[in-house]
């Protein structure tokens, strides 16, 4: 990728400007040109304001935004503190997520998502799993790998392992929302991540042993970054762990969803570990959210959002980089991922309210039918009314609904029973397939009913 350019340094502007008109021309610029947070890589290809060169812009707009800078705990590799600011723009962006991602959606049959979530919830970490391992590298298809996770089996190769191992990793996160953040959990988090996934298994939880690491556009593999040298990524960890445990009281104040995605800069800009690192960021930014109450990231996947414009994710990091550690780029950015993944999520919950609207229409043809079937049989007859010939495992339905075995193997056996399910057998397992015909069995089952 074509790399930003670096901003001209304020010292080394034009002087031919006379400093009274500069400063009566400061007062009227906004800091956000163009109603944007704009980098100089970006503010140099627009048109500068009457009079100005774009030297002289740009050293106005800095010049402005420099009272809405705040130092944070955090440090570059040359030992200089990282900033950021609050404009309009982010504090616009935290409203919505406040109120959207603490809030409230509604799922099927208009009830709270949290009285209908099991199924959200797993099909959210199966979406995360996937799209986050896929951006690193992992190259099996959702449907394959989705059907593994759900069924249980064992992976049967590397793309299948990291896409595990990311799973695995994101439900052990759950259990530790109320837990502070300590360099061994994140070391145990990477090797969760990245066990019997990396070219030297040793590397698997431990901090890089060297500087050979370098960030690389996969593209054409232009080098990118080069992070901070590997003696002093302990006492980083440290520090990165005190600002993700810090209060309220301490200062500067950070928003818990800035403060979120801080954690996942600093892990990308340190690349403490030899591989994994973008999987150990993203997972972070979820624990950090559920820590702070922002439930509904749970059902959400970021990185199926950046997996479709990573140059944008990169350039974020750039930005920052080549403007005086200015996080404010990389912090709009990731809002914006985070404002996206909840829009995804009421699509995605929307669609299915109306999938399964349409199932229970097809259903109550007959009042015999009407109440036939459990929420878990109606979902999964919504499933295969749009899949056919999909196969329906005991133990892939009893993961996706939180039920004992039983209970998932008397659903299915109850379908099949109906015509509604085919079942073979699997090695030691019995599989239950949807027949092409599913929509016509329904539809003379109810006839046959009334």
């Amino acid at each position: 990728m074509r790399l930003p350019e670096t901003p001209p340094p304020l010292a080394a502007l034009p002087t031919e400007l006379d400093p009274v008109r500069f400063a009566a021309l400061l007062g009227q610029i906004d800091l956000l040109p163009l109603g944007r947070y704009l980098h100089w890589d970006e503010l140099r290809r627009r048109p500068a304001p009457a009079g100005l060169s774009h030297e002289d812009w740009w050293a106005a707009v800095s010049i402005a935004r420099r009272p809405l800078l705040q130092r944070l705990p955090l440090l570059d590799k040359q030992g200089q503190p990282f900033v950021f600011a609050t404009p309009a723009p982010v504090a616009i962006d935290l409203h919505h997520i406040d109120r959207d991602a603490a809030g409230q959606i509604r799922s099927s049959a208009g009830a709270p998502l949290k009285e209908d979530s099991q199924r959200y919830l797993f099909g959210s970490l199966i979406e995360e799993a996937i799209t986050s391992s896929q951006l690193e590298g992992a190259s099996t298809t959702r449907k394959v790998a989705a059907a593994m996770l759900r069924s249980g089996r064992k992976p049967r190769d590397l793309s299948e392992r990291m896409i595990f191992n990311n799973y695995r990793a994101m439900e052990h996160l759950r259990s530790l929302r109320d837990a502070p953040l300590t360099p061994e959990g994140i070391l145990e988090l990477h090797r969760m991540l990245t066990e019997d996934t990396l070219d030297d298994p040793e590397d698997a939880g431990r901090l890089r042993r060297g500087d050979d690491v370098v960030v690389v556009d996969v593209r054409d593999q232009t080098p990118l970054h080069h992070p901070p040298t590997w003696t002093e990524l302990p006492e980083r960890l440290r520090r990165l762990c005190d600002f993700a445990n810090a209060d309220e009281e301490s200062l500067p104040f950070v928003h818990p969803v800035l403060r979120a995605v801080l954690l996942h800069f600093m892990i990308g800009y340190d690349h403490p570990f030899a591989d994994g690192n973008g999987r150990t960021a993203r997972a972070l930014f979820y624990w950090s959210m559920a820590q702070n109450g922002y439930w509904l990231m749970e059902y959400t996947s970021i990185s199926h959002i950046l997996r479709k414009a990573p140059a944008q994710y990169m350039r974020a990091y750039l930005y920052t980089e080549t403007d005086k550690n200015d996080t404010t780029y990389f912090l709009l950015h990731q809002l914006q991922t985070v404002r996206q993944a909840i829009a995804a999520l009421h699509e995605y919950v929307a669609r299915k309210s109306r999938e399964q609207k349409e199932t229970e229409r097809l259903l109550a043809a007959s009042p015999e039918l009407r109440g036939r079937f459990n929420h878990r049989q109606t979902a999964l007859l919504n499933h295969a009314l749009r899949n056919a010939g999909e196969a329906y495992r005991v133990d892939a339905h009893q993961r996706s609904h939180a039920v004992v075995y039983q209970t998932a193997r008397r659903d299915l056996l109850e379908l099949e029973e109906q015509g509604l399910l085919e079942r073979t057998k699997q090695g030691n397992a019995y599989v239950f397939y949807a027949p092409a015909d599913l929509r016509e069995r329904l539809n003379t089952l109810s006839k046959s009913s009334t």
